[in-house]
């Protein structure tokens, strides 16, 4: 993968690839899961505590091959459960994220069924370069797995190949490995000796050959993982899309596994979905729009917009060009508009931000609306503080509100306030300078500009280019000449 990340813990479609093979381990119920591990172990350990708390870790020791790997699997669970594996033990690998449960759960099925001592997953393909072979006899039964470098010229014409995903039965398996040696190309203790080892027992070696051959396909560079996440994501999308979401543009529209999506939701092009997003019915999402641990109501709509640990209403209406952090709480018909910025906001049902706005720290009421460019002030430079705005206000554009501060049900602020003390209910509020006009100010200060010019055009008889004589604001000393 040429990272400092282990591979398993790339993730695709909002889970790792560890994340996705113990979801699949899980899916047939198993007694427990054990996990063996080596390269990056306490990355990959901590990860799985993460997703897995429950499973049981193994260390793979220095000798090398998938063998000694099942071999230090069993004698982990061994001294887990005080006992040795009984029943069936099933083999997958960490890095098929593909690989679904009911896949392992036919494996099982197949092998107990035919009360075999190992059963593979095998698969008919047109290129199995690098893959082990299925070597059959006349009657078709399974006799051996050869491993690419090792299979001779004939062998290598064999387009069955092992998924290395086995069931076996834990007797046999723990009898097997302590006969499998390291005499092959690589020197490695090859779990697929088992079989082998089986079939010279007289044991009953069987394969269930699936057509899905992407739940074999594995993982081992940037390339791969982006293949698998593409074609994981168009099975998720054509499975939402069949259970009635309609997907404009499936080739722009990523949604993780974890993604719940109800009927009639609409996903316009240029949707990503992730980390637990829930869609109600009815609700509209895009374009270009993602949404990152949210929660969006029945019937809203979110347009270009970037939306992260969000709750929007039923009703509600978020965007274009609206950035919602963690904690925004939208409420029913609400609505946040364009270029706006909220984190820890509750804004009640049916009030709004329409635009060119920051709502931090804040707690708005219901049926309330925030005029254009309003700043909830709400860092000192050393904490932050909170705002309550009370239900139908209205706050004029421009505002200021510096934290702490209350504006009471009912209140009005005027345009361009700087709001420093609480507001009671009913109240308006004015914190602003008083407007005073300098007549002829242009013409005077900027002789020959442009702008003179034109007001000299709109007004040429007007007195006022003089000045008031007894508003210092308006004299200019004799000495100053035009000004560039």
């Amino acid at each position: 993968m040429k990272s400092g990340k282990p591979k398993v813990l790339h993730p695709i479609a909002g889970r790792s690839l560890l994340g996705h093979a113990v979801v699949a381990a899980r899916a047939v119920k198993p007694a427990e899961v054990v996990v063996v591990v080596r390269h990056g172990r306490d990355d990959v350990v901590s990860h799985l505590r993460e997703c897995d708390p429950d499973a049981v870790v193994a260390d793979q020791d220095e000798v090398p091959g998938t063998g000694r790997a099942v071999l230090c699997g069993l004698e982990a669970l061994a001294r887990h459960t005080g006992a040795p594996a009984a029943g069936t033990v099933v083999v997958t690998y960490g890095d098929v994220p593909l690989l679904t449960g009911h896949t392992l759960a036919a494996l099982v099925a197949e092998h107990e069924d035919g009360d075999a001592a190992v059963t593979v997953l095998t698969a008919v393909v047109d290129d199995p370069t690098g893959y082990g072979r299925i070597v059959r006899d006349d009657a078709g039964a399974v006799r051996a797995i050869v491993e690419h470098r090792d299979a001779d010229d004939e062998q290598h014409e064999i387009r069955e190949i092992n998924s290395g995903i086995y069931a076996f039965d834990g007797a046999v398996l723990r009898d097997a490995l302590s006969r499998v040696g390291r005499h092959n190309a690589q020197g490695e203790m090859y779990l697929t000796d088992v079989l082998g080892i089986a079939v010279q027992d007289g044991r009953t070696v069987q394969a269930l050959q699936i057509e899905d051959t992407w739940q074999m396909e594995g993982v081992n560079d940037r390339v791969q993982l982006a293949t698998l996440g593409a074609e994981l994501n168009r099975r998720i999308l054509l499975a939402w899309m069949r259970a009635g979401v309609t997907v404009v543009d499936p080739r722009t529209t990523w949604v993780d596994v974890d993604v719940r999506l109800a009927p009639d939701v609409t996903l316009r092009p240029g949707v990503s979905l992730h980390d637990g997003t829930t869609v109600a019915t009815g609700a509209v999402v895009g374009p270009d729009t993602t949404l990152i641990r949210c929660e969006v109501g029945a019937g809203a709509e979110v347009l270009r917009s970037h939306c992260a640990g969000a709750r929007i209403g039923a009703g509600a209406s978020v965007g274009p060009f609206t950035y919602l952090r963690p904690g925004t709480s939208l409420g029913a018909d609400g609505k946040i508009g364009a270029f706006v910025e909220t984190k820890n906001a509750r804004i009640g049902e049916g009030s709004k931000v329409p635009h060119l706005s920051y709502v931090g720290d804040a707690t708005i009421g219901t049926g309330t609306n925030i005029g254009a460019a309003t700043i909830f002030v709400n860092y000192d430079g050393v904490a932050k503080h909170a705002t309550e705005v009370g239900d139908h206000v209205r706050i004029g554009s421009d505002t200021m509100l510096v934290a702490p501060v209350t504006v009471g049900d009912g209140a009005y602020t005027a345009a361009g306030s700087v709001i420093t003390e609480d507001v009671p209910p009913g109240a308006l509020a004015v914190a602003r300078a008083r407007q005073h006009v300098s007549a002829g100010w242009t013409r005077r200060r900027r002789p020959g500009t442009a702008s003179a010019k034109a007001a000299e055009a709109a007004a040429p008889d007007d007195p006022g280019h003089r000045g008031d004589p007894d508003d210092p604001r308006d004299q200019q000393p004799a000495s100053e000449g035009p000004q560039p």
